[in-house]
């Protein structure tokens, strides 16, 4: 092995390393370093590729798939030896995140969300009374569309009801983070507007694409493409440090 493919492979495995380190799970990650023996000598790079499979990131949110592709970067060639990537300037690079409907399930069952969707004060035939959600479901039936149902418990009523509704998903005017637009209700909700609400505005977390920002990162929503049973996130990506260990 030639001591190019050691610079190359230290700084792929220190990239690696630093990444993991910001996932809560990674089922498959991978770092390939695009440069030649001279430019690397002198610490230039021409692209870093990251790919991985069932990244785990803030907030129980799973991505079905994440791919990163910077554009030139310029490291400190001592450091990198040494197994630390040392940014000479900020790099530009394009993500690209695909979710799953079950990848958004599984964050919608975490605790972090139910326990946000406890002791909803809602307006149920003229009185105030306390709606705990149950189980929230999320599917992506159709292209451009999200559905959302809910079970609620009515605490002082001691009875059941379900709310279920459709939204359209739009890219937020500061574009990172994603907001739901058209709601159309496909059961009577008049009393209880503040569930929905409630179960929107953990919607839109879920899907704030800040979610997947890694240290020294900031991301901007370049297209939203919603198809049935996936989403996918395509951004513009400013790195200002690349993630160490």
């Amino acid at each position: 092995m030639s001591s190019s493919d050691i610079g190359k492979e230290t700084i792929s495995k220190a990239a690696e390393l630093g990444l993991k380190s910001q996932l809560d799970q990674a089922e498959d990650l991978d770092v390939d370093v695009r440069t030649n023996p001279l430019d690397l000598m002198q610490g230039d790079i021409e692209s870093v590729s990251v790919s991985g499979k069932g990244l785990v990131m803030q907030k129980e949110l799973r991505a079905d798939k994440l791919r990163i592709e910077t554009s030139s970067i310029s490291i400190d060639p001592i450091k990198a030896a040494l197994g630390n990537i040392e940014l000479n300037h900020p790099t530009d690079a394009r993500m690209l995140v695909v979710l799953r409907e079950e990848d958004i399930q599984r964050a919608f069952d975490s605790e972090y969300v139910k326990n946000k969707l406890q002791n909803l004060k809602i307006n149920y035939e003229g009185e105030t009374t306390t709606a705990k959600v149950i189980q929230v479901t999320f599917t992506l039936p159709e292209s451009g569309k999200v559905k959302l149902a809910a079970d609620l418990d009515l605490v002082e009523k001691a009875q059941n009801e379900k709310i279920s509704f459709t939204a359209v998903p739009e890219v937020s005017s500061a574009g990172n983070s994603v907001s739901l637009k058209s709601v159309e209700y496909l059961e009577e909700a008049e009393y209880n507007q503040n569930v929905a609400k409630a179960i929107i505005d953990s919607a839109e977390e879920i899907l704030d694409l800040r979610n997947f920002e890694l240290d020294e990162m900031s991301l901007k929503v370049r297209k939203l493409d919603v198809q049935a049973g996936k989403l996918t996130i395509e951004a513009d990506a400013q790195i200002e440090e690349f993630p160490n260990k």
